[in-house]
């Protein structure tokens, strides 16, 4: 993951001043319905991970040593991190509290950043799944096309009959504060 790209998880940090890292109260609760296979549950949680803090892990790039001790000149940089598998396919982690990233990685910084935020730096660096809370509680994974959707700043909202797509920011089209139709049967307009 590049430079912009972390920059993009650490433009919220002001956000976010008095936050102590704990899951934000009943989303796990609203995570693990959606793991019961229920569509609606899934659309759901993705609402509710919507007008959720999430944190994404920071951690040292590159090694800083050499067989003969330290480099003096080289320092590990900090970035977002990236799984890949076997075939290519990556995925960007995000954590909903503290105690999870920890069960995780105990050394990774925590980035407190929104889910637009985290889904536009996941499209960006090439992933094409966002997984949460990897580890436990209760994982959950954000896939194509929600992800784009989520990381060109639109939040899905629940509506009368279904879900649907609110634009947070301006992106072109559709405009800002304008629905569009998503896959789940909500209102949308282009």
């Amino acid at each position: 993951m590049t430079a912009h790209h972390d920059h993009l998880l650490g433009d919220t940090n002001h956000e976010f001043a008095e936050d102590d890292g704990s899951a934000p109260e009943g989303l796990r609760d609203v995570m693990a319905a959606a793991g019961t296979g229920d569509r609606d549950a899934y659309l759901q949680a993705v609402v509710d991970l919507c007008l959720s803090r999430l944190l994404v892990p920071i951690v040292s790039s590159g090694e800083n040593l050499r067989p003969e001790g330290p480099d003096p000149d080289r320092h590990a940089e900090m970035s977002a991190v990236l799984l890949q598998q076997a075939d290519g396919a990556k995925a960007m982690l995000a954590f909903t509290g503290v105690d999870s990233l920890a069960a995780w990685n105990p050394a990774a910084r925590p980035i407190p950043a929104t889910l637009d935020r985290v889904a536009e730096a996941a499209v960006m660096s090439g992933a094409g799944t966002l997984l949460i809370d990897l580890q436990g509680p209760v994982p959950m994974a954000l896939e194509e096309p929600l992800l784009t959707n989520l990381g060109r700043g639109r939040r899905l909202v629940r509506l009368e009959e279904g879900f649907g797509w609110l634009a947070t920011r301006d992106e072109g089209e559709p405009g800002e504060g304008e629905l569009g139709q998503d896959r789940s049967g909500g209102e949308h307009r282009d």
